[in-house]
């Protein structure tokens, strides 16, 4: 088998920012992050191993997705009866997955946030035409005045999130109310993204030409 070789020079915080502006963000880089996204892409790790480490990676997409939404002032008793001054979360956040790859998302949202509410979308793509189309949805009454982490893992062309982000508005959420949570993603899909939606936010763990559009079949067990 002839080996495709795709070792590009990474993209840096500076090649985002000049590029897309505020609209993407990479999660910070370091060895270990590196190590995940480098397990995930080969072809030849397990089954289990795949979705062991595609959910450590996952946990730390959704973090830092947490990090992005509205934070309040608040104070607090602490058990020695002094006063601290924190933070807490604004009220009204959701999580809404893109089905069936994005549910892979959803237990790293709610380990962070337990009582969190969670939508789904299901969008399809046509055999011939490849054209996305929202064949289902399903979201919290009030979604129109909540924040709205969207999760989907994997964005190769971006027509899917943008079907996703059409819905979503027109359920009456802003487009700067929803955040992309999502591990891969292509420069043009990003590219196609930003300019549908100039307003929402992107976080990612890796900008790279080739996504591992195995993600939902491996991690589900169907591939």
């Amino acid at each position: 088998m002839e080996l495709i070789d795709t070792d590009i020079r990474p993209w840096n915080a500076e090649d985002v920012r000049e590029q897309f502006g505020d609209s993407l963000s990479l999660l910070p880089s370091n060895d270990n992050i590196k190590e995940l996204q480098t397990i995930l892409r080969d072809k030849n790790t397990t089954r289990s191993d795949f979705k062991f480490y595609a959910d450590r990676l996952i946990r730390l997409v959704i973090e830092e997705s947490l990090n992005n939404l509205p934070f309040t002032d608040c104070e607090v008793i602490t058990p020695t009866g002094a006063l601290y001054k924190g933070l807490k979360y604004g009220a009204g956040n959701c999580g809404v997955s893109i089905v069936r790859s994005g549910e892979a998302m959803e237990q790293g949202l709610r380990d962070c946030c337990r009582s969190i509410r969670i939508g789904k979308i299901l969008v399809e793509s046509d055999t011939d035409t490849h054209e996305a189309h929202v064949v289902y949805a399903k979201f919290p009454e009030d979604i129109a005045r909540r924040q709205v982490l969207l999760m989907y893992p994997i964005m190769s062309t971006g027509n899917t999130v943008k079907q996703a982000v059409n819905v979503l508005t027109q359920h009456g959420v802003k487009e700067e109310r929803i955040i992309l949570s999502n591990l891969f993603c292509t420069p043009a899909a990003v590219q196609a993204v930003v300019d549908y939606v100039p307003k929402m936010k992107i976080l990612t763990s890796e900008l790279h030409p080739v996504a591992p559009n195995h993600f939902g079949q491996k991690y589900f067990g169907t591939d």
